[in-house]
């Protein structure tokens, strides 16, 4: 099973996201002789071998559902066992494309937590690039080391157990870039300085707190990095709903509209369905002739899921030899 190619058929062994509506998710593997429980009823792990991914499968009384869908990095992270708070996609996205990384890149992670960030990582610079991630916690860095090799990762990532922050990368002008996510992340700017390659590279910090961010931003200037920027990402969520709108018909088509019209017709009653009317007279109207559309509008959702943390971004130039 690997989350970097993608199969048509469920086959025994596969991690399957099992999808019951749009928040939730979860991960199972797939082995004979096991039950998963949904709603009202249960759905035997054999019954799914050698569907196609995709498939929506009823339970054994037919009261519940679930559709069974192939991992990817973004399903992940939306169903994925919480050891440590995690970065999500709208932050992933944005840390993906900062850094410049593309297939072939090698990138320094430090913080695995969970594996959120390393899995979209790790799919983006395969199959030519390397992700280095780092764990200081022991019993984390097994699990994640695990689960990288059950989601067939373990050609394009190295975990290691180790406080970054004390003892370093381990790694000398080796990576193109660094992403930091650990408390005191100004502790380790000397050691992404060293890691990163002599011809340059990119750096990030994930914070929750701004004190953070300036404390290390005034580390990063000190050691020679620029295009020092901060950014917060922040996701809207629009819902698309039913309403009625009156438009102008801004005269065109006045024949056609009006007919033989002569008279202004009363004011529609509230409640009443039709169209607002003016008179035509002499190719002209005395006021603009209105039509009720009914149309889809999208409104902003009153919710919506607040600060996360800051990211903060620098550039390191090509090192002076």
């Amino acid at each position: 099973m690997s989350f970097l190619t993608y199969k048509p058929l469920i086959c025994e062994g596969d991690i399957v996201i099992v999808c019951r509506g749009l928040d939730n998710l979860d991960p199972i593997k797939v082995e004979s002789g096991k039950v998963i429980q949904v709603g009202r009823g249960a759905i035997q792990h054999s019954k799914l071998i050698g569907l196609e991914y995709g498939s929506k499968v009823l339970t054994s009384n037919g009261g519940g559902w679930a559709t069974f869908l192939h991992p990817t990095p973004e399903l992940w992270t939306a169903s994925l066992p919480h050891r440590t708070q995690i970065i999500y996609a709208t932050d992933i996205s944005m840390v993906t494309m900062q850094l410049g990384l593309r297939p072939g890149s090698e990138v320094c992670e430090c913080g695995t937590g969970s594996g959120s960030l390393s899995h979209s990582l790790a799919r983006t610079v395969a199959p030519n690039g390397h992700l280095y991630t780092f764990e200081f916690h022991q019993q984390r860095a097994d699990i994640a080391r695990k689960e990288f090799a059950d989601h067939g990762l373990s050609d394009v990532v190295t975990l290691e157990c180790r406080d970054v922050c004390k003892d370093g990368f381990g790694l000398k002008d080796r990576v193109d870039a660094v992403f930091l996510d650990v408390p005191n992340p100004w502790e380790a700017v000397r050691w992404a300085y060293e890691a990163i390659k002599a011809s340059g590279g990119r750096f990030c910090s994930f914070s929750p707190c701004i004190e953070q961010v300036q404390r290390t931003a005034e580390t990063l200037r000190e050691a020679s990095f620029v295009d020092i920027e901060v950014v917060e990402c922040l996701q809207r969520p629009y819902s698309i709903k039913p309403c009625d709108s009156d438009v102008p018909a801004l005269g065109f088509h006045l024949p056609e509209v009006l007919g033989d019209q002569a008279s202004r017709p009363g004011k529609r009653k509230r409640g009443e369905q039709g169209t607002h009317t003016r008179p035509y007279h002499k190719g002209r109207l005395e006021k603009p002739i209105w039509h009720e559309l009914k149309l889809r509008c999208a409104q902003p959702c009153k919710a919506i899921r607040g600060h996360t943390g800051f990211l903060l971004f620098a550039t390191l130039n090509p090192k002076c030899v």
